[in-house]
């Protein structure tokens, strides 16, 4: 295989971008895992100290991630993000207001390989999610796993993310002030296996947990529809029912979490590499469905919002899809 190589003339900027994403990829891959290995390498050193304190803390401090976690807004307004933004690049699209009295439940779609852009729309104010949505604060929920993990967990917290647990929604869409927006990946890990460069395919149609939550609270639907998200890795082909994607599903129904074969690009060349493309992301962000509050809904109300929700996002879908280069014949298809 021919490597083609990046040009000594790449300008600073560029260069800063690129070293922004890796560091990104590199925190969402091998961080967890670094800082678990910091916490245990500490106690058999003079600065053991520090990992007994740090034992101390998380316990008391254990029910934070559930309760709204701890955002740093030095941490969320950091310039790497600004440079990662500026990489693929990434865009935030508000098509109606969201009032800062009422809290909101939004859907992001879809999730993508590594969802980039929910980090950075919900997790960073590189996109400026403040100034487009003034008085909302957004919360992205994740896998309760991650927060498992030492110092890792404080890393998560600063830029918005709690877990993806009925606990941490419910306090967030509880809160009588308002304005706060709770962003759910709805497709999950599982989705992230379908994320191929071209595919609009949402695993959705049976998805209606999040439905009964918002009714629950009498919390507006929100859709957000990510354009680009799939376009930035490639993926090893996994088509259903083939003994990878049999495989994956093992690993997953295991572990917890999806293991997409993915590659892209280097970080001094473009010829394979974990690095992703620069592609452009838009996400799109729909006008709200109101929701009737029902403490107890009956599976019939699910299933009407639920459907709802789907034509909304259809909708949002092909309003558009012309603008960013999506083919006419090309549609949402929920599994």
């Amino acid at each position: 295989m021919k490597v083609e190589f990046a040009p000594r003339s790449v300008p600073l900027q560029r260069r800063l971008q690129t070293a922004s994403v890796a560091q990104w990829v590199f925190s969402f891959l091998c961080l967890a895992q670094c800082c678990t290995v910091a916490f245990i390498a500490l106690l058999f050193t003079r600065f053991w100290l520090v990992s007994a304190l740090y034992a101390a803390w998380w316990l008391i401090d254990r029910e934070k991630p559930r309760k709204g976690g701890r955002r740093i807004h030095f941490f969320r307004n950091s310039i790497v993000w600004r440079y990662m933004k500026d990489y693929f690049p990434v865009t935030l699209v508000k098509t109606a207001e969201l009032d800062p009295r009422q809290n909101y439940l939004l859907g992001f779609h879809p999730h993508g390989v590594l969802a980039v852009g929910a980090f950075i729309n919900f997790c960073t104010e590189a996109s400026g999610f403040s100034t487009l949505f003034p008085g909302i604060t957004p919360h992205l929920m994740m896998l309760s796993l991650w927060f498992r993990f030492p110092f890792f967990r404080d890393y998560l917290m600063s830029g918005g993310l709690i877990p993806s647990d009925k606990e941490s929604a419910s306090y967030v869409l509880q809160k009588p002030e308002g304005g706060n927006l709770l962003a759910i990946i709805v497709g999950g890990a599982q989705e992230a296996l379908d994320a191929h460069p071209g595919s609009f395919t949402l695993l959705l149609k049976n998805r209606k947990g999040f439905v009964r939550l918002a009714i629950q609270h009498g919390t507006p639907l929100v859709p957000a529809f990510s354009f680009g998200e799939n376009n930035v890795f490639d993926q090893v082909k996994n088509p259903k029912g083939s003994w990878l994607r049999r495989i994956q599903y093992c690993l997953q129904q295991i572990m917890g979490i999806s293991l997409p074969l993915f590659h892209a690009r280097g970080i001094f060349q473009y010829s394979f590499g974990l690095i992703p493309y620069r592609q452009p992301i838009c996400t799109v962000v729909g006008k709200p469905i109101p929701v009737q509050k029902r403490h107890e809904p009956s599976e019939e109300e699910v299933d009407q919002v639920h459907q709802k929700y789907l034509n909304e996002l259809s909708n949002l879908f092909e309003k558009h899809k012309a603008k960013y280069n999506i083919p006419e014949e090309s549609h949402l298809e929920f599994i």
